[in-house]
């Protein structure tokens, strides 16, 4: 009997409270609890300030009965970083989205031409790419479309790199961002020294491999450089979109990391759940020899984003002068599953939508692991999907405050319905938000609110190291 009433005067102060939202009569899933629970979540200051099995009262209440309320996803790639995606994003039940693969650079300025302007939270690497483009004065935009994919840097090159890659860590970048493959001229010493400053550092790099598919050099060599570096230096590195690699050597490449994580390497890695990729076609990944690079694939297996038509010889040629997004229908649906089924793989979409335009993972990417791979084709539980859109991204950033489901933790929140969530964008026509995903705050603001995106409002906090 006392210690009914001590628990009953313990919990008087959390229940007399009111806050300034409350998510009632939900299906609260946390992963790094193994919470999974109908429970009733307040919100106060932008923080989650209780979780609770009796009601609460809030200023906003919202009736979460029958739909699933867990952290917010985390996407670990999204080359998006404007308005257009981050309405994609919020739709999709992302509340943090971050350019980590290419990275940026300068870094300060663009964390600053976001601040208070954002509908989610944002953050970037300090960019290899971009550094070496600005250094070698690289016409390219995104990525290199001449002297930074064409040619060696000089020592001069090199070290200029270096010091622009240094500088943006020190304006708080969330780690370095590398693309070797669109860099193929940037030698193994250059590479190495680029983990080394990410060891000296300690943080971790993002990185898109050298090589691809089953030709030797390729996705196994290109591998093995960037694990010998990062063991070699003491750098954390994260592998992006596996399957895009790897293609059918992919269980070799999980089996790789696998190994390397079980010997005390800190390495992870992520894939999309769709089974085609999306890159500039003006880059260095489609140099003489790209088809078998890419599983043997032909002319048509390319997709032009702009218009959605297959590509000829003839239009290939013409559309590589000119540059520009291509889908690249190239991952074997088998593959696809494997590594969204994977526990150790994260999610993250590699996802850009310009002006409607796009791949479907820049809009669908997370709806369609819980709705097509979860519910349909149960590859994977609800419980491990949420763990890899949200726990492990924030495990991989070193983040105690985001990907948590947990009282203390950022009120970056997503409800879903488990029964109807599900992806709309399509290759033709990406420009489709996801359905089931009623509500999703952003730092305790309602960004998403009955299944419609809230307007002028703008929650979103860069995220630095």
């Amino acid at each position: 009997m006392k210690l009914w009433f001590f628990s009953l005067l313990m919990l008087a102060p959390v229940l007399a409270q009111t806050y300034d939202v409350v998510l009632a009569n939900g299906r609260v899933v946390d992963p790094e609890t193994n919470l999974d629970a109908i429970r009733n979540v307040g919100v106060n200051g932008g923080r989650i300030a209780a979780i609770s099995a009796s009601p609460l009262t809030g200023r906003t209440t919202v009736d979460a009965k029958g739909l699933v309320v867990t952290a917010g996803f985390i996407d670990l790639h999204s080359h998006g970083q404007d308005a257009e995606n981050y309405a994609y994003k919020a739709r999709d039940g992302v509340t943090t989205a971050l350019e980590l693969e290419v990275g940026v650079n300068p870094v300060a300025s663009w964390y600053a031409a976001r601040e208070g302007r954002a509908l989610v939270n944002f953050g970037a690497t300090s960019g290899h790419i971009p550094a070496r483009m600005a250094v070698m004065h690289d016409s390219g935009t995104l990525l290199p479309r001449d002297a930074a994919a064409t040619r060696a840097a000089t020592a001069g090159e090199r070290k200029e790199t270096y010091e622009l890659v240094r500088q943006g860590l020190d304006e708080g970048a969330l780690g370095i961002g590398m693309g070797i493959a669109y860099t193929p001229k940037a030698s193994r010493e250059e590479i190495l020294e680029i983990f080394e400053l990410a060891a000296q550092r300690r943080v971790p790099v993002f990185v898109h491999v050298r090589s691809s598919g089953p030709a030797e050099p390729g996705a196994v060599d290109a591998l093995q450089e960037v694990l010998s570096d990062a063991l070699a230096t003491g750098a954390g590195l994260h592998v992006v979109h596996i399957t895009s690699m790897g293609l059918r050597q992919t269980p070799v490449l999980l089996g790789m990391i696998a190994g390397a994580q079980r010997r005390g390497l800190d390495v992870t890695t992520e894939a999309y759940p769709y089974t085609a990729a999306m890159t500039d076609l003006g880059s260095a990944v489609f140099e003489e020899g790209w088809q078998t690079r890419n599983g043997d694939i032909t002319f048509g297996s390319l997709q032009w984003a702009l218009t959605g038509e297959r590509l000829t010889a003839e239009s290939f040629v013409r559309y590589r002068k000119q540059g520009g997004m291509v889908i690249i229908h190239s991952i074997p649906e088998e593959i696809a599953r494997l590594a969204i089924a994977d526990p150790t793989v994260m999610v993250a979409s590699d996802g850009q939508i310009e002006h409607g335009k796009g791949h479907p993972r820049g809009a669908g990417t997370f709806a369609r692991v819980l709705g097509h791979y979860v519910r349909e084709e149960h590859a994977l539980t609800l419980m491990d999907a949420v763990r890899k859109m949200s726990l492990m991204p924030a495990q991989r950033l070193g983040i105690q405050s985001k990907g948590r489901l947990q009282v203390g933790a950022d009120a970056d929140i997503t409800v879903f319905d488990a029964d109807r969530v599900i992806d709309r964008a399509t290759f033709d026509n990406p420009a489709q938000y996801s359905e089931g995903i009623p509500y999703v705050l952003v730092n305790g603001a309602f960004v998403v609110k009955d299944g419609q995106l809230e307007q002028n409002v703008a929650p979103g906090r860069g995220l630095r190291r």
